[in-house]
């Protein structure tokens, strides 16, 4: 049996989210390295909750006063995939003791494939990238509380809403199985009563929040914490 071990491995090495999925580019590891510089100023402590993700995290100036009474630390940078989140996330997590982790990446499925490495993903495969991202918090912080945050629906992206949808669902209904693995949904605030994206919420693009958006996205998160943490 134990001849068989070395395949197994070998097996499961390849397999890799991170073989399978390789960094094409040094394009964000100035980000990066930005982002871990400010560790050294601004680590996420005691009772604090890190919130890694993309341009809607880095993009959210307003982030502490909104998310008040809860300290918060925002890791976020701009464009950012599952497919290279996975890459980055120890070194983005490993300089923090936080009390949770939140996380928003939503630009796996953009209906633009033209826009990223590997094209618009399958939901099953965000789902598998979003598996191994908490696999690799858990390497360095055990057990800690994780909070997927659900893609937005958005008027720039309504095109590809159905396969965003089941993204959506799948990573739900993969959280609802583990423990210490939330999920904050949101659409259901985010759409008016015909089922469209409510153009208040968002700046010119039709893709990221205004100021009322982040108070609104701000309102559901908190509602989570306080009833999960």
């Amino acid at each position: 049996m134990m001849r068989f071990v070395p395949l197994l491995l070998i097996l499961l090495i390849s397999c890799s989210p991170l073989k399978k999925y390789p960094l094409k580019s040094d394009k964000w590891e100035n980000d990066i390295k930005f982002l871990e510089s400010n560790d050294l100023e601004e680590a996420c402590v005691e009772d604090c909750i890190l919130f890694l993700g993309s341009s809607s995290i880095r993009l959210w100036k307003e982030i502490e006063s909104d998310m008040s009474p809860y300290k918060v630390v925002k890791r976020g940078y701009g464009g950012a995939h599952f497919y290279d989140l996975i890459h980055y996330t120890k070194r983005l997590v490993k300089n923090h003791k936080p009390r949770a982790i939140a996380v928003f990446v939503a630009n796996d499925i953009t209906g633009k494939n033209n826009n990223s490495w590997y094209g618009d993903l399958k939901p099953k495969e965000v789902l598998q990238l979003f598996k191994f991202f908490t696999k690799e918090v858990k390497s360095i912080h055990g057990d800690i509380p994780i909070f997927a945050i659900e893609t937005t629906p958005t008027i720039s992206r309504w095109s590809v809403w159905d396969k965003i949808s089941k993204t959506n669902d799948l990573i739900k209904d993969y959280t609802i199985r583990k423990e210490n693995l939330n999920y904050i949904t949101t659409r259901l605030d985010f759409l008016d009563s015909k089922g469209y994206p409510r153009e208040k919420y968002f700046v010119n693009d039709k893709l990221h929040l205004n100021k009322s958006g982040y108070k609104l996205w701000s309102k559901i998160i908190k509602n989570n914490f306080k009833e999960k943490l």
